[in-house]
């Protein structure tokens, strides 16, 4: 089964939002600060269960530490926000192979 991020911020409060109805470049920002660890994905990469929509290259960060994941969270019409929750090592992976290498 694999994880999808709109169910779960409809179901849980087992997660932090660093940033709300910001610009994406001030989310990404927000990311490359808070992670200790960071992938680049392209724009209409699925992660967690939702195309990411961004300007590219699209951040992902890690704090494993924690075990949390940093995603950028666009609505159209709402603005983007940084959502920090949970993440299991196998989710880990998956955005992993995702990464273009591209460090901004």
């Amino acid at each position: 089964m694999s994880f999808c991020l709109d169910t779960y911020l409809q179901q849980s409060d087992d997660y932090e939002i660093h940033a709300s109805k910001a610009g994406f470049k001030d989310c990404a920002m927000i990311i490359r600060f808070k992670a200790d660890d960071l992938v680049y994905v392209k724009p209409g990469d699925e992660v967690l269960g939702v195309r990411v929509i961004g300007i590219p290259p699209i951040p992902i960060g890690f704090d494993h530490n924690k075990g949390t994941v940093f995603i950028p969270y666009t609505k159209p019409c709402h603005g983007t926000s940084v959502v920090e929750l949970p993440i299991n090592e196998e989710e880990i992976e998956k955005i992993r192979k995702l990464d273009t290498g591209n460090k901004k």
